[in-house]
């Protein structure tokens, strides 16, 4: 039996798959190893794993995830695996090439993800051969859902959002500037914080200001990111995330206008990853 994951720094996405090719889905707490131990990730697991999963009848763990950017962190997630399915072969790789499998699968190409965070890529077919470091949330992450919450974050400290939109999240959230710092500097996981306030620009987005600063944090991305890949313009543009697909009109325009034709743009790439991992299992 199969285990088949794809981290976010939010949520994991899993598909347990038998011998018959039964897929059973469920989710689970992301687990980025910037934020958390391996004991960490071990008791989420423990607690977050669905009571019906045979454990010790795991004999392949496919973990993908976000954080997971050498050895050193990728073993901190497969360390917490092996605690958990201790019978299991674990591999764990970065949530980048589960993007890249799930979009191209072996055929060469572009490849992105806009999240919780934002990474990008190429591949040709088999294995990332180029990378743009997104940076991470304080540097970069240019349009992510935490580089678009930092923004509405910050005008809204500011009192710069437009009349009625200022007193709408006031209601909403009821945040102060103390506490706002205090999620940021002081207490765990403050990308998915800054994150969280996507929410509100897909909610109103009928407002102006809140379409504009998508698609400004999207510019920005083609701008810092993506237009500094070699031939980008030869690739189509291929994105999974929650980000981009719930914006991916917005996606889309940037991407034209930055002279890439549109390809994939999915919210999750479970499935096809699923899929990938049958095929390469069937051969």
């Amino acid at each position: 039996m199969i285990l088949i994951a794809d981290g976010g720094s939010t949520k994991s996405n899993w598909c347990q798959l038998d011998g018959a090719g039964n897929r059973v889905f469920f989710n689970t707490e992301g687990y980025n190893p910037d934020f958390m131990s391996t004991e960490d990730i071990a008791s989420s697991l423990n607690k977050n794993l669905p009571d019906s999963l045979p454990s010790e009848e795991i004999t392949e763990v496919y973990y993908y995830g976000a954080g997971v950017s050498n050895a050193q962190k990728a073993e901190r997630v497969a360390a917490a695996m092996r605690q958990v399915f201790p019978n299991a072969k674990v591999k764990v790789a970065e949530d980048l090439l589960a993007a890249a499998h799930a979009l191209l699968g072996d055929k060469p190409g572009f490849a992105a993800i806009l999240g919780t965070g934002t990474n990008s890529c190429l591949y040709d077919g088999e294995k990332i051969i180029y990378n743009v470091d997104s940076l991470g949330y304080f540097l970069g992450d240019e349009g992510s859902g935490s580089f678009i919450g930092k923004r509405l974050l910050r005008d809204y400290l500011r009192g710069l959002l437009p009349d009625g939109l200022q007193e709408i999240f006031e209601q909403e959230f009821k945040l102060t500037r103390e506490e706002v710092l205090d999620r940021l500097y002081n207490q765990p996981l403050p990308n998915r914080f800054l994150a969280s306030f996507g929410k509100f620009t897909y909610d109103h987005n009928n407002i102006s200001y809140c379409r504009e600063i998508v698609l400004q944090g999207f510019e920005t991305f083609f701008e810092n990111i993506v237009a500094h890949y070699p031939n980008y313009q030869q690739y189509t543009f291929n994105c999974i995330g929650s980000v981009a697909y719930n914006f991916r009109d917005a996606l889309a325009q940037a991407a034209r206008k930055n002279g890439m034709e549109v390809g994939k743009i999915i919210r999750s790439p479970i499935d096809d990853l699923v899929s990938y991992h049958e095929s390469k299992h069937a051969k």
